[in-house]
C-alpha cells in the first residue's frame, strides 16, 4: 500500500506593521499645534489666573479659540488619533463654557425708582473724536459722560460745547491718553482718583435724593513688560469697589482694559459686587475694540459696571469718528434701595 503523503501549504508571512500615511501624520501634528493655545489659555481662565506675557493677551481672543480647539478635534479624528481628537474636544468644550457670560444676568434693586438715567463711557483716542463725541452727546442726552484719553484740548473743547447741558466735572488733566473727564448734568463733589498712569478721576453725585459713588476706570492696557502694572492698576480699581460694596450706589465706567476673560477684571465685579451693564442689557462680549483694523472689533473693553441699586433698561454701542473704540451708553433706573 502505498502512503500519499499531501503537502500542507506553509503559512504566508506576517506582513509588517504599516506606519501611518504621512497625511495622517500631519494632520495629527497639526491638531497638537492647534489644540495647544486653547489649553494653556483655558486652563488659566479656569484656574483664574492671567499669568504672565503672552497669556493676558490671548485671553482677549479667548471665544474665538473655539476655532482652532474645533479644527483640532477634526484633525485629529481624521488622523484616527482617538485619545487626541478626545483631548481636543474637551478643550473645545471647556472654551466654549468659558464664552458664557460671566455673573449674574439680573440685580437685586429693591424699592420704587427714583431716578432714570442714561450713561456714556467713551475713549476718544488722544482727543480724536472730541466732536463726535459731543455730537453723540447732543443726540442721546446722557447725564454722565465717562471719556478717556481726553486732553487739555478735549476737556476745554467739551466744556465750551456741552456747559449748558453738563456744567459740572471731575477733571485729570494730562496730555493725551493720561488726561480723563467725567461730566455731569448734577452737582458733583470732588473725590480723589484712584492712582495710574492715566487719569482716573471720581466724584459724588446726588441723584435721585441718592449719593451716588462715580469713579472712571482707565489702567493701563496688558502689553508686554507691562502687565505687572496693568494687574496693580486694576487691583486699585478693585479696593475701590471693595471699599464700596455695602454703602452708596456706585457708578464705574470707563476704558478697563480688561474683558470677562481676565481674572484681574473679574475681581473688580466681585470685589464690589458690581454688574456689568453690558451682561445685564443682554449685550455681553459685543465687541468694542479695535474699530481701525481691517477686522471688525473682537473684544468688549469699554465696560459700565453699576451696584445692585440699579436696574439696566437697555444697553447701545455707539461708533465714533476717530476713535479705535466704541462708546457703551446705558440706559438705567435708580432704585430707592430697602
Amino acid at each position: 500500500m502505498e502512503h500519499v503523503l499531501a503537502e500542507h501549504p506553509s503559512p504566508a508571512p506576517a506582513s509588517p506593521p504599516t506606519s501611518p500615511r504621512p497625511g495622517r501624520r500631519l494632520a495629527a501634528w497639526a491638531a497638537g499645534l492647534l489644540v495647544a493655545v486653547p489649553t494653556v489659555v483655558t486652563g488659566c481662565r479656569l484656574l483664574g489666573t492671567d499669568a504672565v506675557t503672552p497669556v493676558p493677551q490671548a485671553l482677549s481672543f479667548l471665544p474665538w479659540l473655539t476655532v482652532p480647539a474645533g479644527l483640532a478635534a477634526l484633525l485629529a479624528t481624521g488622523a484616527r488619533r482617538r485619545a487626541l481628537a478626545g483631548f481636543a474636544v474637551l478643550a473645545l468644550a471647556v472654551t466654549a463654557w468659558f464664552t458664557l457670560p460671566y455673573g449674574p444676568d439680573t440685580t437685586t434693586a429693591r424699592g420704587p425708582v427714583v431716578e432714570r438715567l442714561r450713561v456714556l463711557t467713551a475713549n476718544v483716542e488722544f482727543g480724536q473724536a472730541t466732536e463726535a463725541l459731543t455730537e453723540a452727546v447732543r443726540r442721546e442726552r446722557p447725564q454722565l459722560v465717562y471719556v478717556s484719553e481726553c486732553d487739555h484740548a478735549c476737556v476745554r473743547a467739551l466744556t465750551a460745547a456741552l456747559a449748558g447741558s453738563h456744567p459740572h466735572r471731575a477733571v485729570v488733566d494730562g496730555e493725551g491718553s493720561t488726561g480723563s473727564v467725567i461730566l455731569s448734568a448734577y452737582p458733583l463733589t470732588p473725590r480723589p482718583p484712584i492712582p495710574a498712569a492715566m487719569g482716573m478721576p471720581g466724584a459724588g453725585a446726588r441723584i435721585g435724593g441718592r449719593d451716588v459713588e462715580l469713579r472712571l476706570a482707565h489702567p493701563l492696557p496688558p502689553i508686554p513688560r507691562q502687565v505687572d502694572l496693568w494687574k496693580r492698576e486694576l487691583a486699585r480699581v478693585a479696593e475701590f469697589a471693595a471699599a464700596h460694596r455695602d454703602g452708596a450706589p456706585v457708578l464705574l465706567a470707563g476704558d478697563f482694559n480688561a474683558s470677562q476673560d481676565h481674572a484681574a477684571f473679574r475681581a473688580v465685579l466681585d470685589a464690589g459686587r458690581l454688574h456689568d451693564a453690558a451682561r445685564l442689557g443682554g449685550a455681553a462680549r459685543t465687541p468694542t475694540w479695535p474699530r481701525e483694523l481691517p477686522l471688525p472689533p473682537y473684544v468688549q473693553i469699554d465696560h459700565v459696571l453699576v451696584s445692585d441699586d440699579f436696574r439696566v433698561r437697555d444697553v447701545r454701542f455707539l461708533d465714533l469718528a476717530g476713535s479705535d473704540h466704541r462708546a457703551v451708553l446705558t440706559e438705567l433706573d435708580l432704585h430707592a434701595g430697602r
